[in-house]
């Protein structure tokens, strides 16, 4: 079970991920959530991967800081390619 700081943490950082993502290639109110919600699920993707592979990772805490950005930042840009 995830703890309190680490999720907080976990999704200041796929917040910063989405906002700026969308300040970069954004237009609209709905690209924000949409890039927002993409950020959390591939942050939330790639420290779960990360932690049942035991990947050596940049730690902070429980936190697999590399794996979850990646992550985050691919699913960023798949959402990206998505858009019409």
């Amino acid at each position: 079970m995830p703890h309190v700081p680490l999720l907080t943490l976990s999704l200041t950082i796929a917040t910063l991920y989405g906002a700026l993502f969308h300040l970069l290639r954004g237009r609209t109110l709905q690209e924000l959530l949409i890039y927002w919600v993409a950020a959390v699920a591939g942050f939330a993707g790639g420290q779960l991967l990360a932690s049942a592979l035991s990947w050596p990772d940049v730690l902070i805490g429980e936190l697999h800081l590399v794996a979850a950005s990646l992550a985050s930042w691919l699913f960023l840009a798949f959402a990206e390619r998505l858009k019409p």
